[in-house]
């Protein structure tokens, strides 16, 4: 970095990832329980975290959310929303027999991957899914089919150990916010050892996880840092952490806000990259370029791979007047 005389403020070039932040999954599910608020009144409860954002969570729960873990801390007299990550089969059936109002957050894209899982279930296969145990995406989608019915397959080495019932029997789908590299990896493994398997008829991991990828890679190399704004739950967020440092940047930090930056990680950072993942909301993108305005003489350069256009709609039941 050039010398800065005393009072002065550093260059810093600040390249900023497009697109990034909320995708169109998150903006449905966050819409639900906003318009369930309008039309239902306080208190709405919300089962898990509708997505992976403090933040968000906080805002809700100041218009009159409740956010609890499990359906069995909800009264039977108030609508309940599942969160965008989808939910085991278990969890509507039950708050139909309790006679509950429900909605379904579930992104239609992982939704979708329910379908999959479910076709291929009927046709006799069992199925590998590809995720991280105990995210509750991955639990959502095991819980489709009987235990036992879905195998999970986190690394390669799962996928060369893994032993079938049935190795001409077998389908894959995958998580939908996992890393693209990583995950054609595995499945290149698994397709050498099963070339029998079934894989999805499109690409199971979101438009939206893809995006954000591809655009940290573009800046990924010009960057001294990269920081990715997102919850340290969020595994899309974590692996755009992952993606930008193996595409080159010289280092990559995952924060929640502009007040959780280490300004010591930024001494000598003369370009610094910057994105979000899909659960973080734009303001706080803002907020961290006005940090970094009080501290650097800063010049953005937004990178944009990509224009994403895509909109889901809300439930029917939402979409009518009060």
């Amino acid at each position: 970095m050039p010398h800065v005389k005393k009072g002065e403020k550093p260059d810093m070039t600040l390249y900023l990832a497009a697109p990034r932040g909320f995708c169109a999954g998150v903006d449905r599910a966050i819409q639900i329980v906003e318009r369930s608020l309008e039309l239902h009144g306080a208190p709405v409860y919300v089962r898990h975290e509708i997505v992976h954002n403090r933040h968000v969570v906080e805002r809700l729960e100041r218009m009159g959310a409740v956010f609890v873990d499990e359906l069995d801390e909800c009264p039977e007299d108030r609508p309940v929303v599942f969160s965008a990550h989808g939910v085991p089969k278990s969890v509507p059936a039950e708050a139909k027999r309790r006679n509950m109002v429900f909605l379904d957050a579930t992104c239609p894209l992982v939704s979708k991957v329910h379908v999959e899982a479910e076709r291929h279930a009927s046709q006799g296969r069992d199925i590998l899914l590809i995720g991280h145990e105990g995210h509750p995406e991955v639990i959502g989608t095991m819980g489709q089919l009987p235990d036992g019915q879905i195998i999970l397959i986190e690394t390669e080495d799962d996928a060369r150990n893994f032993t079938p019932r049935d190795a001409d029997n077998l389908a894959l789908v995958t998580q939908t916010t996992l890393s693209v590299d990583d995950t054609a990896g595995i499945i290149a493994v698994l397709q050498d050892r099963f070339p029998a398997i079934a894989l999805p008829y499109k690409e199971d991991i979101c438009y939206a996880t893809t995006n954000r990828q591809a655009a940290v890679k573009a800046i990924a190399e010009r960057c001294d840092l990269l920081l990715v704004i997102g919850a340290s739950n969020s595994s899309n967020s974590k692996r755009l952490v992952e993606v930008g440092e193996l595409a080159g940047s010289d280092k990559a930090r995952l924060v929640a806000s502009a007040r959780e930056i280490d300004w010591n990680d930024l001494s000598g950072v003369s370009k610094l990259g910057l994105t979000a993942g899909a659960s973080a909301p734009e303001y706080l993108v803002e907020q961290v370029i006005a940090a970094m305005r009080m501290r650097f003489n800063v010049t953005i350069e937004e990178v944009e791979v990509t224009k994403e256009k895509v909109i889901f709609r809300l439930p029917k039941s939402l979409r009518e007047p009060a």
